[in-house]
């Protein structure tokens, strides 16, 4: 039975993957804050598994097991937090750590019926597709709002950061997802942005958040 510290790594190594990057064992240690040796202890397991192919000096590669996998694991993440707001009234902010315990659970039919209820989802509450039952998912592309040009009208479709912190700073500027943002200035020094959005004018976002905002 896979246990939680399986299945995380293994979600590591999928979003690795998304973000077209080479799953290395030193890659792979960095993204879970763990020694090189332990690394090497838990690439043994899933390839036992069945879940990942790997050759000494050569990037980690997720099997098609390890691929459905893992995007169930993302797929009960992502339920889960839409239930947990669209359903229990939890903030956008308050629900990752609370996924991340529910994600682990072997209940299928829990999460099918919270997908029923929600009326089968495409996206979780910050944006992010949710896997179908089969692992699949469309995946849209987004520009970053850091990238936009001054006198551009763009609107946030998701963030590439769920970090409670980013979320709460957002719900106290009134950004949500379906803000529509005019751009007005870029600072040359920091690329600091001003922006007008609903009754809110003129309003700074710094570079880091800028770059975490998902806009179309």
């Amino acid at each position: 039975m896979a246990t939680q510290t399986k299945e995380n790594y293994l979600k590591a190594i999928y979003f690795l993957l998304i973000k077209n990057e080479a799953v290395t064992v030193t890659a792979l240690g960095k993204e879970m804050n763990v020694s090189k040796p332990t690394v090497n202890n838990m690439i043994k397991k899933l390839t036992a598994n069945g879940w990942i192919e790997y050759e000494k000096y050569k990037p980690i590669k997720l099997t098609k097991m390890g691929n459905l996998a893992a995007a169930l694991i993302i797929r009960k993440h992502r339920l889960t937090e839409m239930f947990l707001v669209q359903i229990m009234g939890f903030g956008w902010e308050e629900v990752h750590n609370i996924a991340e315990e529910m994600e682990h659970l072997k209940t299928e039919g829990l999460f099918d019926r919270m997908d029923e209820i929600l009326g089968y989802p495409t996206s979780d509450p910050h944006g992010s597709p949710i896997p179908d039952k089969n692992g699949e998912f469309k995946r849209k592309s987004y520009a970053l709002l850091s990238t936009i040009s001054v006198g551009q009208d763009v609107t946030l479709h998701a963030v590439g950061d769920s970090s409670a912190s980013l979320l709460t700073m957002l719900n106290e500027k009134k950004i949500t997802l379906g803000t529509t943002f005019k751009i007005s200035k870029v600072e040359d020094f920091d690329k600091t942005m001003i922006v007008s959005y609903g009754d809110h004018k003129d309003i700074s976002l710094s570079y880091e958040v800028c770059k975490r905002l998902l806009v179309e």
